[in-house]
Protein backbone atom coordinates (compact mmCIF):
# COMPACT_ATOMS: atom_id res chain seq x y z
CA UNK A 1 0.00 0.00 0.00
CA UNK A 2 1.04 3.82 -0.52
CA UNK A 3 2.81 5.29 2.37
CA UNK A 4 0.92 8.46 3.58
CA UNK A 5 3.28 9.21 6.38
CA UNK A 6 6.35 8.09 8.13
CA UNK A 7 8.64 8.72 10.96
CA UNK A 8 12.13 7.41 11.35
CA UNK A 9 13.16 7.36 14.96
CA UNK A 10 11.55 10.29 15.85
CA UNK A 11 12.60 11.38 19.71
CA UNK A 12 11.58 14.44 21.45
CA UNK A 13 13.05 14.72 24.97
CA UNK A 14 12.13 17.59 27.83
CA UNK A 15 15.18 18.04 30.17
CA UNK A 16 15.57 14.27 31.58
CA UNK A 17 12.15 12.98 30.42
CA UNK A 18 12.19 11.00 27.03
CA UNK A 19 8.65 11.40 26.26
CA UNK A 20 9.08 10.14 22.13
CA UNK A 21 12.36 7.51 21.80
CA UNK A 22 13.32 6.06 18.45
CA UNK A 23 9.64 5.69 16.82
CA UNK A 24 9.76 4.35 13.06
CA UNK A 25 6.30 4.52 11.94
CA UNK A 26 4.64 3.90 8.64
CA UNK A 27 1.09 4.77 7.74
CA UNK A 28 -0.51 3.01 5.02
CA UNK A 29 -3.13 5.47 2.74
CA UNK A 30 -6.63 4.81 2.92
CA UNK A 31 -5.95 3.40 6.30
CA UNK A 32 -7.36 4.23 10.26
CA UNK A 33 -4.13 3.76 11.89
CA UNK A 34 -4.53 3.73 15.90
CA UNK A 35 -2.07 4.57 18.40
CA UNK A 36 -2.81 3.85 21.82
CA UNK A 37 -0.71 3.13 25.42
CA UNK A 38 -1.32 4.23 29.00
CA UNK A 39 -1.35 7.75 30.41
CA UNK A 40 2.21 8.84 29.78
CA UNK A 41 3.02 6.89 26.96
CA UNK A 42 4.04 9.93 24.10
CA UNK A 43 1.05 9.56 22.07
CA UNK A 44 -0.15 13.46 22.35
CA UNK A 45 3.61 14.45 21.95
CA UNK A 46 3.86 12.59 19.25
CA UNK A 47 0.73 14.11 17.80
CA UNK A 48 2.39 17.44 18.47
CA UNK A 49 5.57 16.41 16.61
CA UNK A 50 3.75 15.37 13.34
CA UNK A 51 1.46 18.43 13.33
CA UNK A 52 4.56 21.15 14.23
CA UNK A 53 3.39 22.19 17.06
CA UNK A 54 6.63 20.48 18.54
CA UNK A 55 10.02 20.25 17.11
CA UNK A 56 11.59 16.70 17.61
CA UNK A 57 15.35 16.21 19.63
CA UNK A 58 16.25 13.43 16.87
CA UNK A 59 14.57 12.28 13.98
CA UNK A 60 12.19 12.96 10.57
CA UNK A 61 9.03 13.61 9.73
CA UNK A 62 7.57 12.71 5.97
CA UNK A 63 4.42 12.96 4.84
CA UNK A 64 3.76 12.04 0.84
CA UNK A 65 7.88 11.47 0.68
CA UNK A 66 8.03 15.27 1.78
CA UNK A 67 10.64 16.24 4.78
CA UNK A 68 8.16 18.12 7.09
CA UNK A 69 10.35 17.57 10.51
CA UNK A 70 10.97 21.20 10.79
CA UNK A 71 7.62 22.85 8.82
CA UNK A 72 5.10 25.38 11.18
CA UNK A 73 1.57 24.01 12.05
CA UNK A 74 0.32 26.15 9.32
CA UNK A 75 2.62 24.82 6.60
CA UNK A 76 1.74 21.24 7.40
CA UNK A 77 -2.00 22.42 7.24
CA UNK A 78 -0.99 23.38 4.40
CA UNK A 79 0.37 20.26 2.86
CA UNK A 80 -2.56 18.29 3.81
CA UNK A 81 -2.80 17.28 7.24
CA UNK A 82 -5.64 18.37 9.51
CA UNK A 83 -6.18 17.94 13.45
CA UNK A 84 -8.76 17.53 15.78
CA UNK A 85 -7.77 17.95 19.67
CA UNK A 86 -8.30 16.35 23.26
CA UNK A 87 -10.21 19.41 24.07
CA UNK A 88 -12.71 20.65 21.35
CA UNK A 89 -11.12 23.69 19.27
CA UNK A 90 -14.34 25.11 18.40
CA UNK A 91 -15.47 28.83 18.32
CA UNK A 92 -18.37 28.61 21.20
CA UNK A 93 -19.69 32.43 20.33
CA UNK A 94 -19.79 31.15 16.65
CA UNK A 95 -22.77 28.98 14.86
CA UNK A 96 -22.34 25.85 14.01
CA UNK A 97 -22.35 26.75 10.46
CA UNK A 98 -19.70 29.80 11.11
CA UNK A 99 -17.67 26.79 12.64
CA UNK A 100 -16.98 25.59 9.54
CA UNK A 101 -17.14 28.71 7.27
CA UNK A 102 -14.67 30.14 8.76
CA UNK A 103 -12.15 27.12 8.15
CA UNK A 104 -13.19 27.18 4.68
CA UNK A 105 -12.89 30.88 4.17
CA UNK A 106 -8.95 30.42 5.77
CA UNK A 107 -8.32 27.56 3.10
CA UNK A 108 -8.80 30.62 0.19
CA UNK A 109 -6.56 32.61 -1.23
CA UNK A 110 -9.17 35.37 -1.15
CA UNK A 111 -9.75 38.17 1.08
CA UNK A 112 -13.44 38.58 1.27
CA UNK A 113 -13.83 41.88 1.18
CA UNK A 114 -17.09 43.83 0.06
CA UNK A 115 -15.52 44.29 -3.13
CA UNK A 116 -15.62 40.08 -3.74
CA UNK A 117 -18.04 38.40 -5.41
CA UNK A 118 -20.78 37.47 -3.74
CA UNK A 119 -21.05 34.36 -5.17
CA UNK A 120 -17.55 33.15 -3.77
CA UNK A 121 -19.18 33.54 -0.47
CA UNK A 122 -21.61 31.19 -1.62
CA UNK A 123 -19.30 28.71 -2.73
CA UNK A 124 -18.54 28.98 1.23
CA UNK A 125 -21.92 28.58 2.78
CA UNK A 126 -22.60 25.61 0.32
CA UNK A 127 -19.36 23.63 0.93
CA UNK A 128 -19.84 24.44 4.76
CA UNK A 129 -23.59 22.90 4.35
CA UNK A 130 -22.28 20.06 2.69
CA UNK A 131 -20.01 18.67 5.78
CA UNK A 132 -22.29 19.40 8.57
CA UNK A 133 -24.53 17.30 6.35
CA UNK A 134 -21.68 14.70 6.55
CA UNK A 135 -21.23 14.68 9.75
CA UNK A 136 -24.77 14.79 10.26
CA UNK A 137 -25.05 18.46 12.23
CA UNK A 138 -26.99 19.64 9.23
CA UNK A 139 -30.31 20.18 11.01
CA UNK A 140 -28.37 22.81 13.29
CA UNK A 141 -26.60 25.09 11.17
CA UNK A 142 -27.72 28.14 13.20
CA UNK A 143 -27.34 26.89 17.16
CA UNK A 144 -25.00 28.34 18.80
CA UNK A 145 -21.55 25.93 19.36
CA UNK A 146 -21.28 26.59 22.71
CA UNK A 147 -25.02 24.81 23.07
CA UNK A 148 -24.03 21.99 21.17
CA UNK A 149 -24.13 18.29 23.63
CA UNK A 150 -20.32 17.29 24.19
CA UNK A 151 -20.99 14.78 21.81
CA UNK A 152 -21.83 16.86 18.94
CA UNK A 153 -18.80 19.50 20.42
CA UNK A 154 -17.00 16.68 19.53
CA UNK A 155 -18.36 15.89 16.21
CA UNK A 156 -18.41 19.70 14.97
CA UNK A 157 -14.27 19.85 16.20
CA UNK A 158 -14.08 16.44 13.90
CA UNK A 159 -15.88 18.57 11.15
CA UNK A 160 -13.15 21.46 11.61
CA UNK A 161 -10.97 19.24 10.90
CA UNK A 162 -12.59 18.64 7.65
CA UNK A 163 -12.82 21.79 6.71
CA UNK A 164 -9.47 21.85 6.38
CA UNK A 165 -9.55 19.58 3.74
CA UNK A 166 -7.06 17.34 4.66
CA UNK A 167 -5.73 14.01 3.23
CA UNK A 168 -4.33 12.61 6.44
CA UNK A 169 -6.56 13.11 9.77
CA UNK A 170 -5.29 13.22 13.06
CA UNK A 171 -7.94 12.52 15.50
CA UNK A 172 -7.06 12.84 19.30
CA UNK A 173 -9.53 10.59 21.54
CA UNK A 174 -12.64 11.40 19.88
CA UNK A 175 -14.47 9.34 22.07
CA UNK A 176 -13.13 11.36 25.15
CA UNK A 177 -16.12 11.91 27.75
CA UNK A 178 -18.38 9.91 25.44
CA UNK A 179 -21.39 7.36 26.32
CA UNK A 180 -23.63 5.66 24.55
CA UNK A 181 -25.17 5.97 21.28
CA UNK A 182 -22.63 9.17 21.36
CA UNK A 183 -19.43 6.98 21.43
CA UNK A 184 -21.37 5.45 18.59
CA UNK A 185 -22.03 8.60 16.44
CA UNK A 186 -18.16 9.54 16.41
CA UNK A 187 -17.40 5.88 16.05
CA UNK A 188 -19.72 5.31 12.61
CA UNK A 189 -18.26 9.31 11.70
CA UNK A 190 -14.53 7.93 11.81
CA UNK A 191 -15.42 5.06 9.95
CA UNK A 192 -17.12 6.81 7.34
CA UNK A 193 -14.70 9.76 6.93
CA UNK A 194 -11.98 6.86 6.31
CA UNK A 195 -13.36 5.81 3.27
CA UNK A 196 -12.48 8.85 1.83
CA UNK A 197 -9.45 10.49 4.01
CA UNK A 198 -6.67 8.60 6.03
CA UNK A 199 -6.85 8.90 9.26
CA UNK A 200 -4.52 8.64 12.39
CA UNK A 201 -6.25 7.93 15.85
CA UNK A 202 -5.00 8.46 19.61
CA UNK A 203 -7.98 6.75 21.49
CA UNK A 204 -8.41 5.47 25.20
CA UNK A 205 -11.28 3.92 24.35
CA UNK A 206 -10.03 0.36 23.58
CA UNK A 207 -13.56 -1.15 22.18
CA UNK A 208 -13.56 1.78 19.10
CA UNK A 209 -9.91 1.07 18.66
CA UNK A 210 -10.50 -2.68 18.38
CA UNK A 211 -13.79 -1.87 16.36
CA UNK A 212 -12.63 0.42 13.70
CA UNK A 213 -8.85 -0.20 13.00
CA UNK A 214 -6.70 -1.72 10.03
CA UNK A 215 -3.10 -1.46 11.91
CA UNK A 216 -2.72 -0.22 15.90
CA UNK A 217 0.62 0.72 16.86
CA UNK A 218 1.30 0.48 21.07
CA UNK A 219 3.45 3.06 22.79
CA UNK A 220 5.30 2.54 26.02
CA UNK A 221 7.16 5.51 27.58
CA UNK A 222 7.82 7.00 24.11
CA UNK A 223 8.28 3.70 22.68
CA UNK A 224 6.62 1.27 20.09
CA UNK A 225 6.12 -1.95 21.65
CA UNK A 226 3.89 -3.78 19.28
CA UNK A 227 2.48 -3.00 16.28
CA UNK A 228 -0.17 -5.15 14.08
CA UNK A 229 -4.00 -5.44 13.47
CA UNK A 230 -6.35 -5.59 15.85
CA UNK A 231 -6.75 -9.20 16.82
CA UNK A 232 -2.72 -9.52 16.85
CA UNK A 233 -3.02 -6.44 19.30
CA UNK A 234 -5.73 -8.28 21.41
CA UNK A 235 -4.02 -11.35 21.55
CA UNK A 236 -0.54 -9.51 22.32
CA UNK A 237 0.62 -10.80 25.75
CA UNK A 238 2.79 -7.68 26.35
CA UNK A 239 0.05 -5.46 25.88
CA UNK A 240 -2.21 -7.11 27.70
CA UNK A 241 0.52 -6.87 30.39
CA UNK A 242 0.66 -3.41 30.28
CA UNK A 243 -2.33 -1.59 28.83
CA UNK A 244 -5.31 -4.14 28.25
CA UNK A 245 -5.53 -5.80 31.26
CA UNK A 246 -8.15 -8.47 31.25
CA UNK A 247 -9.34 -7.14 28.23
CA UNK A 248 -10.37 -9.74 25.70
Amino acid sequence: METILKTESLSKSFGALQAVLNVDLTVSKGTIHSIIGPNGAGKTTFFNLLTGFLQPSTGKIYFQGIDITTLQPYQISQLGIGRSFQITSIFPELTVHENIRIVLQSRTKSNYSVFNSMSRLSTLQEKAQEILERIGLEDKPDLLAKNLSHGEKRILDIGIGLASEPELLLLDEPASGLVGDEIVRVTDLVRSISSYITIVLVEHNIDVVLSISNIITVLYYGEVIAEGKPEEIQNNEKVQEIYLGDYQ
